[in-house]
């Protein structure tokens, strides 16, 4: 196994659909890397929850904002808004939405929870 692993998001591995928001998956190896676009007018809870059938997200999510803004809300009450640069942990149990008028451009590395929103793909 090389030592070092590289890949591209102009020719990702898989891309999924959601509405409002694409995934371009990026696999290294073992882990997955996705590049998050979520469009404005998007949240968890109208976009996401139909397809998940759960009251929140059940996924962890770990990544950093490279673009744009979102807020995430967390079950126990704890808010944050998310802006360009920000790295983040979502811990299980929360909704999120696109705050203002662009795009929220995410990069994921959570590998469990972008093989777990396959599942919910248009």
């Amino acid at each position: 196994m090389a030592g070092i692993k590289g890949n591209d998001f102009s020719s990702p591995d898989g891309v999924m659909t959601f509405e409002k928001t694409e995934m371009k998956v990026a696999n290294l190896g073992n882990v997955k890397v996705a590049r998050v676009v979520i469009q404005p007018g998007w949240s968890w809870s109208s976009c996401i929850k139909p397809a998940a059938g759960t009251e929140s997200c059940a996924n962890r999510h770990v990544g950093v904002v490279a673009s744009g803004c979102m807020v995430a809300t967390h079950d126990d009450g704890t808010e944050m808004k998310l802006c360009e640069g920000d790295a983040y942990v979502i811990e299980p149990g929360h909704d999120g939405w696109v705050e203002g008028d662009e795009a929220a451009i995410l990069y994921e590395f959570n590998t469990e929870a972008i093989e777990h929103f396959a599942e919910y793909s248009e």
